[in-house]
């Protein structure tokens, strides 16, 4: 029996950590198998040419516009009808990159905004048939051409685990050393061939 609906996989962690080119190396694979892929992905590029604060100063209106375009991303992308959605920046990242935010100015945001946000975020959970959360190495360099806060950085790293240790969300966490790359690229490959057969 063809399965109805695609085979979703979602990624989060902070900035260059590998996630696109973990994603792109999986669609390169499933591609070369025949199968048909869609990934979304660039919301923070989206969201700062809407105007709206990227990196350390996200807000609570820039978060929710993070997860609600994500969520239209993976519903337009199912509508394309490929065979498996490549989800680049998962909801919940959109929230570890809030809190990191928060902490690292100093502020708090409402127990009911930071409840509204999470529970906006969570609506996706149960979509998505494998999440990966990829690990913060220090020792590889950043693209030099960004300018990255390195405070910021390791505090969304830590916030996004944080989030999926309480919250007890499955994941599979992704370090930088290629024995976890290809060990997370070959989970992905066994699921979609599976979920994807005829």
């Amino acid at each position: 029996m063809t399965r109805v609906q695609p085979v979703r996989i979602g990624v989060l962690g902070t900035h260059s950590t590998g996630k696109t080119t973990l994603f792109k190396r999986i669609e390169m694979e499933l591609r070369a198998q025949g199968v048909t892929v869609a990934r979304t992905g660039r919301l923070a590029k989206r969201a700062a040419a809407a105007g709206l604060p990227k990196m350390q100063h996200h807000t609570s209106q820039s978060t929710e516009w993070i997860i609600t375009q994500g969520i239209a991303d993976e519903i337009g992308a199912v509508a394309q009808g490929a065979e498996v959605v490549l989800i680049d920046r998962a909801a919940h990242d959109a929230i570890a990159y809030f809190h990191a935010a928060l902490e690292y100015r100093g502020e708090v945001a409402s127990r009911l905004e930071r409840e509204r946000l999470l529970a906006l975020a969570s609506t996706q959970l149960p979509k998505y048939d494998l999440l990966f959360a990829t690990v913060l190495d220090e020792s590889v360099p950043v693209d030099t051409s960004h300018d990255y806060d390195a405070r910021y950085r390791q505090l969304v790293d830590q916030h996004a685990h944080r989030l999926l240790a309480n919250d007890d969300i499955l994941h599979q966490r992704v370090t930088s050393d290629p024995d976890s790359q290809a060990h997370a690229i070959e989970q992905a490959l066994q699921l979609c061939l599976k979920e994807t057969a005829a």
